[in-house]
């Protein structure tokens, strides 16, 4: 079956949820989280769960597990804690829920982020996988970065991975 076929089968509203990687940000501070939440929502997807965790491998792990198993989410876009510093965990607290890998996510991301940031590109962690019928994507802690890769990537293929995951 050709992409544009399973495309045209994708839903067109998928519910997604936000999972913020920070250990000093509010809510109302949160700009990545809003970042993703306003684009997926223009895209005409629904946010249904959106949580701010501290960069704690056992407190990732429990709101990635939440989410998981909510029967509501279609989605799961984690922000922060995939750099390359000390505090950032977020791909080490993931690795166990990884069952399906989409590799392809991350070397996007980091082909399009290289054409804005030049061989800074090199540290970004990015990355998506399956893990019990769920897309999950883990972004970086910026709001320029957040934004790109929900542009030109999430929004436009979540619906895609979303029907693939689940046949």
């Amino acid at each position: 079956m050709a992409v544009e076929e399973r495309t045209k089968k994708a839903p067109k509203r998928i519910a997604f949820a936000v999972i913020t990687v920070s250990g000093t940000l509010t809510q109302r501070e949160d700009t990545m989280g809003a970042a993703i939440v306003e684009m997926m929502s223009d895209a005409g997807h629904e946010v249904v769960v959106k949580e701010i965790v501290k960069d704690d491998i056992s407190e990732i792990q429990r709101a990635l597990r939440g989410m998981i198993e909510d029967e509501r989410v279609q989605v799961v876009i984690i922000n922060g804690g995939t750099g390359i510093s000390r505090r950032a965990v977020t791909l080490e607290a993931v690795d166990h829920f990884e069952e399906k890998s989409l590799p392809g996510f991350g070397e996007l991301f980091r082909m399009l982020s290289y054409e804005e940031i030049g061989s800074a590109a090199i540290s970004l962690r990015a990355r998506a996988f399956i893990s019990e019928g769920k897309v999950v994507f883990c972004l970086p802690d910026s709001e320029k970065a957040v934004r790109l890769a929900t542009e030109k990537i999430v929004a436009p293929e979540a619906g895609r991975l979303v029907w693939e995951a689940s046949r």
